[in-house]
């Protein structure tokens, strides 16, 4: 499981990409700092749910949308 964060920001960026907006709209949507915006992208830190929720409430999707799937963990 230690692809959790790597992989929940792969998807956190995907989904933002997909909205065409960006990280720092992401961000600012999200109340959240661009540059933690930015770490959670890349996997670096490890989110509360709360956050998660935050996140996916200002991409206008679920959470499940998110959340890594048992495939995207076993890699690596």
């Amino acid at each position: 499981m230690e692809n959790l964060e790597v992989s929940f920001g792969e998807n956190v960026r995907k989904a933002r990409k997909k909205q065409k907006i960006s990280q720092e709209r992401l961000a600012l949507n999200a109340g959240i700092d661009r540059s933690y915006m930015s770490r959670v992208e890349r996997g670096i830190v490890s989110i509360t749910l709360q956050k998660a929720y935050v996140i996916a409430q200002a991409l206008e999707c679920d959470i499940k949308d998110l959340l890594p799937t048992m495939e995207q963990l076993s890699k690596s």
